[in-house]
């Protein structure tokens, strides 16, 4: 996938009670789907496995993977559960529902599966507060129905309490691989604001401010943003001088003060290096 594409869309969240015995049926999800369990017990099969899940299983099923639900006999699950894509994927031509459901013989339309996740997720674990999780899904219950004219704003805010909820399971699921540091994404934000109001402040004020040794926060930095601390911020503020290069008149000596450069000198040096051109030859070209 490609990551400017990852752009998580939920078409059903709802909570489902199951019967004493109750089946699933055996079935594949065009959507990747995500289960909690908040109360009562159950079987998962997949995978050529059967696992027995209770209070506090967070279940984390691909699109397109054959799966099937068995509620105990005596104390059936409660699933809250939510259907979503990594990507938008438009299905209205060929399905009635915004989530459609593949049981078998009926043929699977491969073409209609959803993306999947770039990183390996894991498939159960276990929250240690069902009440937090609770929360976030009840915040963008939805029905299966596809979004009109009548419904478009109510979408977007049950899209963006999703987003909040995919964030909080992102960041639950995946604290020991490569996603960005929740610490660094939120400083980066701070040091945005900071490049575009004042001269670039001392690194020793962003990683005091987080607790950290200067080789912890230059080694977690690198991670989440692929470079240094120093070439991000020249990144940035080079960035927004290209802008004002092609769509103002603001002259280049302006631009270097603007962006709070010691001089038009360096500003010129480090533009021609990051970008193979001078600034007058941008702005010509």
């Amino acid at each position: 996938m490609n990551f400017t594409s990852l752009h998580p869309y939920v078409y059903l969240a709802t909570r489902y009670p199951f019967s004493k015995g109750q089946s699933s049926s055996p079935r594949i999800c065009y959507t990747s789907s995500i289960y909690l369990i908040s109360e009562g017990y159950g079987v998962l099969c997949t995978n050529g496995e059967r696992t027995r899940l209770g209070p506090g299983a967070l279940v984390y099923l691909p699109a397109g993977q054959p799966h099937e639900w068995l509620a105990d006999s005596q104390e059936p699950m409660v699933h809250l559960c939510c259907y979503f894509d990594w990507s938008y994927v438009e299905r209205a031509a060929f399905f009635d529902t915004a989530c459609p459901v593949c049981y078998p013989p009926e043929p699977l339309l491969e073409e209609l599966v959803g993306p999947p996740f770039p990183y390996s997720l894991p498939e159960i674990i276990m929250v240690e507060s069902v009440r937090v999780w609770q929360e976030l899904f009840q915040n963008f219950y939805k029905t299966a129905s596809f979004t009109n004219e009548q419904t478009f704003m109510r979408s977007l805010t049950i899209q963006r309490n999703f987003q909040t909820f995919i964030d909080y399971f992102l960041n639950s699921l995946l604290k020991d691989q490569q996603i960005p540091d929740r610490r660094i994404s939120q400083l980066l934000e701070v040091m945005e604001q900071d490049l575009l109001h004042d001269a670039p402040k001392p690194l020793d004020v962003y990683y005091t401010s987080l607790n950290m040794s200067r080789g912890h926060f230059f080694e977690l930095f690198r991670k989440s943003t692929g470079c240094s601390p120093i070439q991000y911020m020249n990144l940035f503020r080079i960035g927004r001088a290209k802008e004002d290069l092609l769509h103002t008149m603001l002259s280049i000596t302006e631009i270097a003060e603007k962006y709070h450069f010691s001089s038009v000198h360096y500003f010129s040096r480090l533009f021609h290096q990051l970008t193979g051109e001078a600034p007058r030859e941008f702005r010509q070209k």
